[in-house]
């Protein structure tokens, strides 16, 4: 049994919000190899109270007994505003807010303390070496968790990140690191067991409109609410990506520990930069892989897995076999 925490900012329901962590935390509860005994939320696609909602609507529609917490509303040091000026007002730029006008949305729920740093902190390092942790939001609340209690580097049996991207285009930098740059290396230099999931990978993933009819055939709690969420969002990347569907970036860290034979991986020290026009930018350079080295720091911390290829036909089964399968 794989005991995981999924650190998140889900966003199902939400106008202009993606949908891409409800899915992982979807694949989570519904495969029986994995007991997911904790979801946190942290401010990115979603602010950290409205993810909240999300996922403790999830819990709630499909009567399970996960616990949420809520985690940190703004990242350690990048300004806020910008980052929620773009991913909240999106949609209204554009004129799609009408494609979610017949989901249901989550609702908001009394404001809570925002426990997620402790209950991650704690439960972690009073299991050492069996909690995996999934961070598929920006890395605030694991950064914050990793500083409040250091032997958490050394416990996590292994913290599974989406983020960074290295090669794709138009982006400079990816909305997960870029939101907290400095949560980012922090996370990535901290010596943890780390595997990294960039958009490099994530976006050779693909979700059609026929994949999610085929997923409607389940019929079950889980399937409607993936279904019902993921619809106006597909059509809202459709539109605005020019994609045939969706990318669903975030699922991938919970199918590699699923199924690690559905991706290729390679072993590399990464970090993220600080500052300048590359702020965000998600940067790899091991030393026996720099042709060019001269002026360039050591690395920290060690270096992580990085996952390089996927064979998306395998993952979209492997999605909807547990979906198919959940009761």
């Amino acid at each position: 049994m794989k005991r995981l925490i999924i650190d998140c900012d889900p966003g199902n329901g939400v106008a202009g919000a993606n949908v891409d962590d409800g899915l992982a935390l979807a694949l989570a509860l519904a495969a029986p190899e994995i007991s997911l005994e904790l979801i946190t939320t942290v401010s990115g696609n979603t602010p950290s109270d409205v993810g909240y909602a999300v996922a403790s609507d999830l819990v709630a529609r499909l009567g399970m007994s996960v616990e949420v917490a809520r985690g940190a509303s703004r990242a350690l040091i990048e300004p806020s505003a910008p980052w929620r000026e773009h991913l909240d007002h999106k949609v209204d730029k554009v004129g799609l807010r009408h494609l979610w006008k017949d989901v249901h949305a989550p609702q908001m729920l009394a404001e809570v303390a925002p426990m997620a740093v402790h209950k991650m902190g704690e439960l972690i390092c009073a299991n050492p070496g069996e909690i995996s942790l999934i961070a598929i939001g920006p890395l605030t609340n694991v950064a914050l968790a990793l500083q409040l209690y250091p032997q958490m580097a050394n416990a996590v049996k292994e913290i599974v990140i989406m983020g960074g991207v290295f090669n794709v285009d138009g982006y400079l930098k990816d909305t997960n690191f870029g939101v907290d740059p400095e949560a980012a290396h922090a996370v990535l230099t901290s010596g943890a067991n780390i595997v990294l999931v960039p958009m490099d990978v994530t976006t050779q993933t693909m979700m059609t409109h026929q994949d999610l009819d085929a997923l409607a055939t389940c019929n079950n709690h889980l399937s409607r609410f993936l279904v019902e969420t993921i619809r106006p969002w597909m059509d809202f990347s459709i539109q605005t990506r020019q994609l045939p569907g969706c990318w669903i970036h975030d699922v991938l860290t919970v199918a590699w520990l699923l199924e690690p034979e559905l991706v290729s991986w390679t072993r590399d020290y990464v970090d993220v930069s600080l500052s300048g026009l590359s702020r965000g930018r998600t940067l790899r350079y091991g030393p026996e892989h720099l042709r060019l080295a001269v002026n360039v720091e050591a690395p920290q911390g060690k270096p992580v897995t990085l996952l390089q290829t996927v064979d998306n036909q395998r993952l979209l089964a492997l999605i909807d076999g547990h979906i198919r399968r959940f009761s």
